[in-house]
């Protein structure tokens, strides 16, 4: 991805802006205008197979309630995964398209990194805890983190393992669509299997202006798997 010299200092200039943020690597459908950790508007459906024709009215919900349009937000934050590949390039798409038309940077927020952001609010101080979500049947997006001071770090980096490997990985918190963990915990908070989009702009907010770009067509999901389109066998 290229990073244009000089952006961070005019993603500076404008961070009296809201960020547009959209979430749409799982199930969850979110949109946020964010302003601040005390002002934010949201929307959220979670209805993956609508995501196509439900984004872009979530956006504009947001910025109807926040009273905004486009022109008035500083930046975009897209969840750029790992996660479904076709709700990555919704999302990833529907930020392209918006950033062009008012030339505006994006931001583009790994996707587990959010959410380990959002789960540690949950948690105590050195509390450990596992993210997994499905690749496929045989496959999962899995990673392990831990909260330090204000801030979630790696034990495990992503990677992508087998199933039967998880067996061995699930002494702690888990949390995502997938889960062979029953403790009470994990029934209290699994349903936490993507980002909202508040905590994808605060991610972005947090750590993301050095990744600000407008080079959109270096810009894609990162999908820490190859994608291979397949083809449909004829009888």
């Amino acid at each position: 991805m290229k990073i244009f010299p000089g952006l961070s200092k005019l993603i500076n200039m404008t961070e009296d802006k809201p960020i547009l943020a959209i979430e749409t690597s799982e199930s969850l459908c979110s949109t946020a205008v964010y302003f601040s950790d005390e002002k934010y508007f949201q929307s959220v459906l979670r209805d993956r197979p609508s995501h196509a024709e439900k984004l872009m009215a979530s956006i504009e919900h947001s910025l109807n309630s926040a009273g905004i349009s486009v022109k008035d937000i500083g930046s975009i934050a897209v969840s750029s995964g790992p996660g479904s590949f076709t709700g990555l390039r919704i999302g990833m798409s529907a930020a392209k398209g918006l950033a062009l038309g008012a030339d505006l940077a994006i931001i583009p927020v790994p996707t587990f990194e959010a959410m380990a952001m959002q789960i540690s609010e949950y948690l105590n101080l050195d509390s450990e805890f596992i993210i997994a979500n499905k690749v496929n049947s045989e496959e999962i997006y899995y990673a392990r983190f831990q909260v330090i001071a204000n801030k979630t770090i790696f034990v495990d980096n992503l990677q992508v393992i087998k199933k039967t490997d998880f067996k061995g990985k699930t002494n702690t918190l888990q949390f995502g669509n997938v889960s062979l963990n029953e403790n009470r915990e994990n029934r209290i908070m699994r349903n936490i299997i993507s980002p909202d989009a508040v905590h994808i702009a605060r991610w972005a907010n947090t750590y993301g202006k050095n990744l600000a770009t407008y080079d959109y067509d270096y810009l894609e999901p990162d999908y820490h798997k190859n994608f291979i389109i397949k083809a449909k066998k004829h009888a």
